[in-house]
């Protein structure tokens, strides 16, 4: 029977995967603003909070993977992965309310 095996070394696609979808969450603000339609709705809250997030992820993933330690490694990947699990929803939720309004 095999054991599965955890991945190691999560922080470089946690990096990856913040960066770009941080793109895409500035890429709704400034849509919103362009649009002048950020005041009617509640997506350009969830787009920010997700854009914190998102960085805050970005800096924690970049700790783990440039820190020595790996207690500190194991605890600033984890820090990165709940953070960029909680701004992956706030992007499900603005992607909810955009296409609630739209429908």
């Amino acid at each position: 029977m095999k054991k599965f095996v955890k991945m190691e070394k999560k922080s470089p696609h946690i990096l990856n995967a913040s960066s770009n979808l941080l793109g895409f969450s500035l890429i709704i603000i400034t849509s919103l603003k362009i649009a002048k339609i950020s005041h009617n709705t509640y997506l350009d809250e969830f787009a920010g909070l997700a854009c914190i997030l998102f960085a805050c992820s970005c800096f924690f993933s970049f700790l783990a993977i440039r820190t020595e330690n790996k207690k500190r490694e194991y605890t600033f990947e984890s820090i990165a992965d709940y953070l960029f699990l909680i701004a992956l929803f706030c992007i499900v939720l603005a992607v909810i309310i955009l296409t609630l309004k739209i429908i």
